[in-house]
């Protein structure tokens, strides 16, 4: 798996940012016709956690397979992922599949798990750990939790610990640590839920915890540069 995948600026249309999704198919479908969204010429970044929480989760794990959708991995894919195909201690299976279903995973059992498992499987290679597009003479990254100080590192820290803070991390946003992250314009995240989208730095938080809330965040690429 690539940790980074870049992308060209989008010389045809418009560059859309989405918060976590968690199965939450229709308000996504009904924010992309607010913008009028055109699948033909617009691109839509997700900042990960398609899954989960949300009944429409199976809808949503068929996002990257689309050609105007670039996601990152969430942690939430990654339950997903330990739960039904793992690479972990033998005997560890049982545990991992509780876990992700106490984390919202109980959509999954009303589906073939075998189905699940497989477009999953499929899914996750169109789901690196980050992305970078340009925008307006300028580049924005993409992970789902958090990054590393410098987004140089970034290709650096193909190892579990760092993988981990890009799906799980959340000390920058509990510290209010407003340092910008270097080498990058903007950073867009998801992961802690905000009640309005918070920047702190370049770090720009975006998951405003649709499935609790109804309030999917779907905000133009331009409006992070400032």
């Amino acid at each position: 798996m690539t940790m980074i995948e870049k992308h060209d600026a989008n010389t045809g249309g418009r560059d859309f940012l989405v918060g976590d999704i968690h199965g939450q198919y229709d308000l996504l479908m009904a924010a992309m016709a607010r913008v009028e969204f055109d699948k033909t010429r617009d691109r839509l970044f997700s900042v990960g956690d398609l899954i989960d929480r949300g009944a429409q989760s199976f809808d949503c794990l068929s996002l990257p397979f689309e050609p105007w959708f670039f996601g990152v991995r969430g942690n939430h894919e990654m339950l997903a992922h330990d739960a039904l195909i793992g690479d972990g201690a033998p005997g560890d299976d049982w545990l991992k599949h509780e876990l992700w279903m106490n984390n919202g995973g109980i959509w999954a059992l009303s589906e073939n798990l075998k189905e699940v498992k497989v477009i999953l499987g499929e899914a996750l290679r169109y789901l690196p750990y980050a992305r970078e597009l340009r925008v307006a003479g300028k580049r924005i990254g993409i992970v789902h939790a958090e990054p590393p100080g410098d987004w140089q590192l970034l290709e650096l820290e193909d190892h579990p610990a760092g993988r981990e803070r890009l799906v799980w991390g959340r000390s920058r946003i509990k510290e209010g640590d407003a340092t910008p992250v270097a080498s990058i314009d903007a950073v867009v995240v998801g992961h802690t839920i905000v009640g309005a989208t918070t920047t702190l730095g370049n770090v720009h938080y975006i998951d405003t915890g649709a499935f609790v809330t109804g309030n999917l965040t779907l905000i133009d690429a331009r409006e992070v540069l400032g």
